[in-house]
């Protein structure tokens, strides 16, 4: 899964949401991910999308987009 593949990211209070061009939608919990969940708020609207996941620079942490979806 790639970039190409991505609709959207958000975030809400407790996680970061990612939709996919045909639909689907998947969470993951800041809680967790230490990093994340000790992060702010600023910290975690923080965030850039790169060709295979995302990636907030202030705290090092990454997600990949298939790991949403590989539960």
């Amino acid at each position: 899964m790639n970039r190409t593949e991505v609709s959207d990211v958000w975030l809400t209070d407790n996680a970061v949401w990612l939709k996919l061009k045909d639909g689907r939608q998947a969470a993951e919990k800041f809680s967790d991910y230490r990093r994340l969940a000790s992060a702010t708020e600023k910290e975690r609207e923080k965030f850039e999308l790169s060709y295979f996941g995302i990636h907030w620079p202030d705290i090092d942490e990454d997600l990949s987009y298939s790991g949403f979806f590989n539960k």
